[in-house]
């Protein structure tokens, strides 16, 4: 479990989060929702520790994570998997290296401890047979699924994804994000999605968090957000909807 609380963010004196509060809940996928520019990227590097809140907490379970110094934030790193925009993987190295990476910054295990890993992974993912490749050799969809391969390979308690079908078909994008909710059943993980995928809302949204000019508007579930008596979430919802039908009707 991550807990949000009374958390507020300034960029050169502009809050751009202003007090929000939210629980998100293990072995379930967590959505944050909302307009570019709403504010949910920033929430997210915050949950994370790559922007410090100007006020309020963030816990991890019982550890009150934004007061922890290097060290003590360094062993709740070690504990996260991130999914990257865009994957993120090292062109420079293999489908292995990259999904291996991790292991080698954080684990003390031998070569043939991490290769075990490695491959497991990437089996878990339905990579085959591509350790040798290189990021330019794979389509867009194994490149993300090598992205979640290496954010699962040291087992993560929380698992961190950002736009996860950025750049992706429809039909990969709903197996990315069956992916995603599978991994977080079976490990019983915290997962926090950011997303303004309303495919990925409707499938797999079991919380969903709405951020609208920096301020948590509605929360709730894939089951109560077309019921919503919230104009602004309604409008964004049904923006997105029509938006797809458009683009499906112009191709």
């Amino acid at each position: 479990m991550i807990k949000v609380n009374n958390l507020d963010k300034v960029f050169d004196g502009r809050l751009v989060l202003d007090n929000i509060s939210v629980t998100f809940e293990s072995g379930k996928t967590n959505l944050i929702i909302g307009r570019s520019g709403s504010g949910k990227t920033v929430l997210l590097k915050s949950i994370v520790g790559l922007h410090d809140p100007d006020r309020g907490e963030v816990w991890f379970e019982d550890v009150l994570f934004n007061k922890l110094d290097f060290e003590g934030k360094k062993k709740i790193r070690a504990e996260m998997g991130m999914l990257f925009q865009g994957s993120a993987l090292f062109d420079s190295l293999t489908v292995e290296q990259n999904v291996r990476f991790p292991l080698d910054m954080f684990t003390g295990k031998t070569m043939e401890e991490k290769t075990d890993r490695v491959n497991f992974c990437l089996k878990r993912v339905n990579i085959i047979n591509a350790n040798k490749l290189f990021p330019s050799e794979l389509s867009g969809g194994m490149k993300k699924r090598v992205a979640i391969a290496r954010a699962i390979s040291l087992n993560p308690k929380y698992l961190f994804c950002d736009e996860p079908n950025s750049g992706l078909d429809p039909l990969t994008a709903i197996l990315i994000d069956e992916l995603i909710k599978e991994l977080t059943e079976e490990y019983s993980m915290t997962t926090i999605v950011n997303t303004h995928d309303m495919n990925s809302v409707i499938e797999i949204g079991e919380k969903i968090v709405f951020i609208h000019e920096g301020l948590k508007c509605w929360e709730g579930t894939n089951k109560e957000i077309l019921n919503s008596d919230c104009e602004t979430l309604n409008d964004f919802v049904f923006a997105n909807s029509l938006a797809k039908q458009l683009k499906g009707i112009a191709k």
